[in-house]
């Protein structure tokens, strides 16, 4: 099961749910905000949550992880690269909009890591690495689901921001095309903040055969 959820801040984000319907038990995906509506999801729909998952350290998808670790006694994952976001307010952008956001209690892992669950060890995510919008950008992938968390990464219809503090165009674009598209095409794509689309939908956009 994969559940959506809109959480707002600063910034609405999409945090997601990818739930084993068989044990009950899952990941939370960029919380980002509204720590108590989480905690509510999750105590009315009777879940477990093993890991919070991040896929990058900006602070509207990771705002609510450090409470959100504290009240579920689960680990905070991200790529090994994250430390420098998710430590510095002014990298993970929460010092411009006047807070100071930082996590210190994360586990740090490398591009192709597995996340499985304790309970159902088949159910689980692997972590793919594609810098550009931030230098430790990932997307988490199941291939038995054909479902990609791509955060900020690609949009419907568009792609990532890249005038933050480690961005860069080019590397997004390579990122995108070659780690992200080349993906079965009808993977769907769940993304920080727009509608889900497709591998298959946005290979046909305009602006994917210009960067090619």
């Amino acid at each position: 099961m994969v559940l959506s959820m809109p959480v707002t801040g600063v910034f609405t984000t999409n945090a997601y749910f990818y739930i084993d319907d068989n044990t009950g038990h899952g990941f939370l995906i960029d919380p980002g905000a509204e720590a108590d509506a989480i905690v509510a999801v999750i105590g009315e729909r009777g879940l477990t949550i093993e890991k919070i998952l991040l896929t990058h350290g900006h602070f509207d998808h990771m705002g609510a992880a450090e409470v959100l670790q504290q009240a579920l006694s689960t680990p905070i994952c991200m790529h090994e690269n994250g430390r420098a976001y998710v430590e510095n307010p002014r990298w993970n952008l929460s010092e411009d909009c006047g807070l100071s956001i930082v996590l210190r209690d994360v586990t740090y892992l490398a591009d192709g890591s597995t996340l499985s669950l304790k309970d159902n060890p088949k159910f689980s995510l692997e972590m793919r690495y594609v810098p550009g919008h931030t230098t430790d950008s990932v997307y988490y992938y199941s291939e038995k689901d054909r479902i990609a968390f791509v955060g900020d990464s690609i949009f419907k219809n568009s792609f990532g921001l890249t005038h933050f503090y480690g961005s860069d165009k080019e590397t997004l674009m390579i990122s995108v095309t070659k780690r992200i598209l080349t993906l079965p095409r009808e993977t769907v794509l769940l993304s920080g903040h727009s509608d889900p689309t497709t591998v298959r939908e946005e290979r046909s956009r305009p602006w994917y055969a210009t960067h090619l």
